[in-house]
């Protein structure tokens, strides 16, 4: 089940969602706008492997905007920290934005119970458009969950603090 707008705020009364900062005007019916950092993150390399540490480059997003052009993965990562306890956050681009051809997220857009942390972005576009810092870019929701479960407590990207790459290289290292 998803939990509306006004159960996001219950729980965050709670203590079982932490939305930090929190603004009570990016809540909606079902789910909590998050904004877009200001600085982006993306691949050096033009072929990945994924047994390997990928080499990566920051690139900040000036007050005035950056272009983002089609064929490429830029990382980023929400402004807002998150925590989440008994719930299943899901993470999903807001319609408006979806409907400028921009992708916040490949395939991660699935969280754990547990998670804390930053949101990292798999950022695509369809068409050269251009973003800016701050913009409400994504949206986050709740899931309940049924029976017992294990909280996600030493993941990889658990309490991270910024842009995660890929660190699926590490699964080969076990």
């Amino acid at each position: 089940m998803i939990l509306s707008g006004l159960e996001i705020l219950k729980e965050i009364d709670k203590g079982n969602i932490v939305i930090d900062p929190f603004d009570k005007k990016r809540v909606n019916p079902n789910s909590y706008n998050l904004r877009l950092h200001n600085e982006l993150m993306f691949y050096k390399d033009s072929v990945l492997d994924m047994r390997s540490c990928p080499q990566t480059e920051r690139l900040p997003i000036p007050e005035n905007g950056i272009v983002l052009e089609p064929n490429r993965l830029y990382l980023g990562r929400t402004v807002e920290h998150t925590q989440t306890r008994t719930l299943v956050p899901m993470l999903e681009g807001r319609s408006s934005v979806g409907r400028l051809g921009l992708y916040v997220h490949v395939t991660a857009g699935f969280g754990d119970v547990g998670f804390v942390g930053f949101w990292t972005l798999e950022i695509q576009c369809i068409q050269s458009i251009r973003i800016y810092p701050f913009v409400e870019i994504c949206q986050i929701y709740y899931h309940t969950i049924q029976g017992e479960y294990d909280e996600y407590r030493n993941g990889k990207y658990q309490n991270n603090s910024g842009i995660q790459p890929s660190l699926l290289y590490k699964d080969f290292l076990k």
